[in-house]
C-alpha cells in the first residue's frame, strides 16, 4: 500500500514537474518576445491607444505639444519617424522634420532592399502566434511611403532646393512600386498558408464580414502626390513629365477642375493637339493665361486622418481532437474612410474653394483592406496556437493555475494591429488661379497670409489646417 501511495506520488511529482517545464518555456517564451520587440504596450495594448493623446492635439492644432506627447515606446524606426517627422514639419521644426523623414526613409528603403525580409518577418511571426500582430515588424503600406516621400518633397522646397525634391519626386514612385510587389507577394503566401492549414473556409468567413473599401482609384493612388511632382517638373521646364503627372493626378480626381486647367496647359505648350482636344472636350476651352501675370497655387491640407479601430468576431473553429469550439477574433478596422468637403479660403477678400486631390482616409482603408487577407489567416492561426498551448499546459494542472495564467495571458495579448501613420491629414486639395503681380492676400481660418505673385512664375503656398489653426508657408517656383 505504502508502495503505491510512493509510486502515485512520484507520477504526480513527475507530472508536475512536466507541467512546470512547460509553463517555464511559455514564460520563456513571453520574455524572449517582450526583448526583442522591447514593447510592453505592443504585447498588452495597441497603437491608436497609445496615440489618442497626441492625435487629439493635433486635431487642435497643438502641434508642439503632440510632438512631445508620442510614446517612448518604440514602435520601430519607419513609424516613430513618420510620425515624429510629420508633427516636426507641423512644428516649425524643418530640420527636425527632415531628420526623422530621412530615417524613416533609410530605415524603410533597407527593409525593402534586404533579400532575407521574408525570413525576419517570418521570424517575428513565430511570436506573434502566442502573442498578436503588433509583435510583426511594422511594414509601411505604399500609400505611407508616397507620404513619406511628399513631406520630404516639401521640406526641401522650403530650403530652395528644386532638384532635392525632384528626387523625391521620382523616388516616391520607385518605392511604391516595390512596396505594391511586396504586398503582393504577402498576399500570394497568406493564400497559400491558409490552404496548407486548412483554415481557406475560416478565412472566407471572415472577410465576408470585414467592411469594404470600395474600388475607386482614388483609393489606390494619390492625386496630391501627382500633382506636386507634375507642378515640380513644370516649374523645372520638363513639360513631358509635368503632362503625365498631371494626367495621373486627373485618373485619381477626374472631377478636379484645376487638375484639368493644368493638363491643358501643358498640352497647349506641348503641342499636344490631340490630347488638347480631349481635355477640352470634357473640361472646356482652354483658356491663355495673361503672359504679365503669375500663379498662385494653393495646397491645402485638412484635419486628421482617422485611425483605426478594433472589431471583434465570433469565429468557430474544430481543435486536434475534432471538437468544435468557440472563439473571438479581433482585429483592425475604421469606422469610416468619408472625409469633410475642402473648407473655402479667400484671395484679395473673394471666396475661393480647393478642390480634392487626396482623400487619406480612404487610402488608409483600401490599404487595411488589401492587408486583412494576411492578417486575418495569422489571426485564425494564433487562435488555434494559443488554444493548443492552453490545453498542453491544463493537461497535468491539477491546481488549475497555469490554465488560469494562460487564459488571462490570451485575453491580455489578443490586441488587434491598429499601426499607421495616424499624425497624417484627412484630406488633401488645391486651388489654383492667375493673378497680377504684386502682392496679394490668403485669408483661412481667421490668419491673413501675405503672397508675392510675380509675372510668368508659380506661387507655391502649402497649408495644414487642424482645429482652428493654419500652418504656412510659400515660395517661387520657375516659369509657366
Amino acid at each position: 500500500m505504502i508502495r503505491k501511495f510512493s509510486l502515485a506520488l512520484a507520477d504526480r511529482r513527475r507530472a508536475n514537474f512536466s507541467f512546470a517545464k512547460k509553463l517555464v518555456a511559455f514564460s520563456l517564451a513571453l520574455s524572449l518576445v517582450g526583448c526583442a520587440n522591447l514593447s510592453a504596450q505592443a504585447l498588452f495594448s495597441h497603437y491608436s491607444t497609445a496615440l489618442q493623446q497626441p492625435n487629439a492635439l493635433v486635431a487642435q492644432g497643438e502641434y508642439q505639444q503632440a510632438l512631445e506627447q508620442l510614446p517612448d515606446s518604440p514602435d520601430g524606426e519607419i513609424l516613430d519617424g513618420m510620425e515624429k517627422g510629420r508633427l516636426s514639419l507641423l512644428s516649425g521644426n524643418l530640420e527636425q522634420s527632415k531628420v526623422a523623414l530621412e530615417q524613416a526613409d533609410l530605415a524603410a528603403t533597407e527593409q525593402q532592399d534586404k533579400a532575407i525580409i521574408q525570413l525576419s518577418k517570418g521570424v517575428d511571426q513565430l511570436g506573434a502566434l502566442v502573442t498578436n500582430d503588433n509583435m510583426i515588424t511594422y511594414v509601411p503600406p505604399d500609400y505611407e511611403l508616397g507620404f513619406l516621400h511628399l513631406y520630404l518633397m516639401l521640406n526641401y522646397l522650403q530650403e530652395n532646393d528644386l532638384q532635392g525634391a525632384l528626387v523625391e519626386a521620382r523616388r516616391a514612385n520607385q518605392v511604391q512600386e516595390r512596396a505594391k510587389k511586396l504586398r503582393e507577394g504577402e498576399l500570394l503566401n497568406a493564400s497559400k498558408t491558409a490552404s496548407q492549414n486548412g483554415i481557406a473556409d475560416n478565412v472566407g468567413a471572415v472577410l465576408s464580414k470585414y467592411p469594404s473599401a470600395g474600388n475607386l482609384l482614388g483609393s489606390v493612388q494619390n492625386g496630391y502626390l501627382f500633382y506636386l511632382s507634375a507642378l515640380l517638373y513644370e516649374a523645372e521646364g520638363n513639360l513631358n513629365g509635368a503632362f503625365i503627372d498631371y494626367n495621373r493626378a486627373l485618373a485619381v480626381e477626374p472631377d478636379n477642375q484645376f487638375i484639368a486647367d493644368a493638363a491643358k496647359r501643358v498640352a497647349f505648350r506641348q503641342g499636344r493637339r490631340d490630347e488638347l482636344k480631349l481635355l477640352e472636350k470634357k473640361y472646356g476651352k482652354y483658356q491663355r493665361p495673361d503672359s504679365t501675370k503669375g500663379q498662385l497655387v494653393v495646397l491645402n491640407e485638412q484635419g486628421v486622418v482617422n485611425a483605426r479601430d478594433f472589431w471583434r468576431l465570433p469565429l468557430w473553429l474544430s481543435d486536434s481532437r475534432g471538437n468544435l469550439e468557440a472563439h473571438t477574433v479581433s482585429l483592425p478596422y475604421y469606422r469610416s474612410h468619408s472625409v469633410a468637403p475642402q473648407r473655402a479660403l479667400t484671395v484679395d477678400g473673394q471666396s475661393v474653394k480647393p478642390e480634392q486631390l487626396a482623400n487619406v482616409n480612404g487610402m488608409a482603408q483600401n490599404a487595411l483592406s488589401e492587408a486583412m487577407p494576411a492578417m486575418a489567416v495569422r489571426q485564425i492561426l494564433r487562435v488555434v496556437a494559443k488554444n493548443e498551448m492552453r490545453k498542453s499546459l491544463s493537461e497535468n494542472d491539477e491546481s488549475g493555475i497555469g490554465n488560469l495564467v494562460v487564459n488571462i495571458f490570451n485575453v491580455l495579448s489578443e490586441q488587434p494591429d491598429t499601426r499607421s501613420w495616424q499624425t497624417l491629414p484627412e484630406s488633401a486639395g488645391v486651388y489654383s488661379g492667375f493673378y497680377s503681380k504684386g502682392q496679394h492676400t490668403v485669408n483661412t481660418d481667421g490668419q491673413s497670409i501675405n503672397v508675392t505673385i510675380e509675372s510668368g512664375k508659380i506661387t507655391l503656398v502649402w497649408l495644414s489646417r487642424q482645429g482652428g489653426q493654419v500652418v504656412h508657408w510659400q515660395g517661387i517656383l520657375g516659369g509657366i
